[in-house]
């Protein structure tokens, strides 16, 4: 299929709005230039017309302790930056980095930019979504690949990616 079909959700579906039809939950789909080049969360929330505070953007945080390597997907706001320490101690680790975007890519399947957690549903990774989403009713997450975006209820994302509220900014 080419990728410019890809990009248009009435003609193909995402594994991520797939996953959210079957459980009947409701969900808006938004869809922007992927290859339109932006640098900041800002510029990344203004092409889908949501505020910064509400886009959440899916990293990929792997652990340091090889007994529970279980790699985690962590949302966070996108104009939020992760604070790896608070993390760490919020999971009860001594340390935890971010993985590469070559880690990333290769663990999720996904790039850059459009992992997703409800793309990634029973792959082994622990789902953890910043404490600040609890203040919101909705976010918007991405759909599982670049330029398409899903504006979703915050329970139910939580609800289907079994996601944890932890400390993971500071603020």
């Amino acid at each position: 299929m080419h990728a410019a079909v890809m990009a248009k959700s009435t003609t193909a579906k995402t594994q991520a709005m797939r996953v959210l039809d079957a459980r009947k939950i409701a969900y808006v789909t938004s869809e922007y230039d992927a290859s339109r080049e932006f640098h900041s969360a800002e510029e990344a929330a203004a092409l889908i017309g949501a505020p910064a505070t509400e886009v959440y953007k899916t990293l990929v945080v792997l652990r340091d302790t090889p007994a529970r390597a279980k790699p985690m997907l962590v949302m966070v706001a996108s104009d939020r930056e992760i604070d790896l320490r608070l993390l760490a101690k919020a999971v009860g680790e001594k340390k935890v980095r971010m993985a590469t975007q070559r880690e990333a890519e290769t663990l999720t399947g996904l790039q850059v930019g459009g992992i997703s957690a409800l793309a990634l549903l029973n792959r082994n990774f622990e789902v953890l979504i910043d404490a600040a989403a609890r203040t919101l009713a909705r976010v918007h997450i991405s759909a599982g690949v670049r330029g398409i975006d899903l504006e979703i209820a915050v329970g139910d994302l939580v609800a289907v990616t079994d996601a944890t509220f932890v400390a993971a900014t500071a603020g």
